[in-house]
């Protein structure tokens, strides 16, 4: 039987090529992509709770991870700012380190101080002085937190540990010292 030979520069005349559907757009490939990726998404979470719906847990506050190294006590170096009201913030930074941390009072039983309190024992009876603090203080804590913060109280009891008001305390001195305060 002879063998028949086709050619394959030339198609065959009754089949007929397949229809080229059009590019799509930008939005529909990102629409595309945007679904698959919830659908990736969805299925990890589901994956995450069935791989871990018997450890219990308690939830962890991010402001009481440590990122950074743990203060060892206070120093007992000298004043790093010469203006008056960034050297309060600093002294009440330093108070707070050493005779501790505390809310819903000035000073509390232990001798703990809110950020106030220890504003006002470093400011030494002058108000204008623990009232130019108080206001740099704030201008930091909102610029940090925006307009919401009503005072430096209400901050100061808004958080569980100290890590936060001190750090705020050490960022009003800077501020006060950048103005010539």
């Amino acid at each position: 039987m002879p063998t028949r030979l086709t050619s394959l520069a030339r198609p065959d005349p009754t089949t007929t090529a397949p229809a080229v559907a059009p590019p799509l757009s930008l939005e529909e490939r990102l629409a595309l992509v945007d679904a698959a990726m919830t659908a990736r998404l969805d299925e990890a979470a589901v994956a995450y709770e069935v791989n871990t719906a018997h450890i219990d847990t308690q939830p962890v506050d991010l402001a009481d991870v440590v990122t950074g190294p743990i203060d060892t006590g206070p120093s007992a170096g000298p004043d790093l700012y010469p203006t008056p009201v960034a050297a309060v913030l600093q002294r009440a930074h330093q108070r707070l380190v050493s005779d501790g941390w505390c809310t819903d009072a000035l000073v509390d039983a232990d001798g703990a101080r809110c950020m106030l309190g220890a504003i006002r024992i470093e400011a030494g009876g002058d108000r204008r002085l623990e009232g130019g603090a108080a206001t740099v203080l704030l201008d930091a804590i909102r610029r940090q937190f925006g307009d919401h913060v009503d005072s430096v109280p209400s901050f100061n009891d808004a958080h569980g540990t100290a890590r936060v008001p001190l750090r705020m305390i050490d960022r009003a001195a800077g501020l006060a010292d950048a103005r010539g305060l």
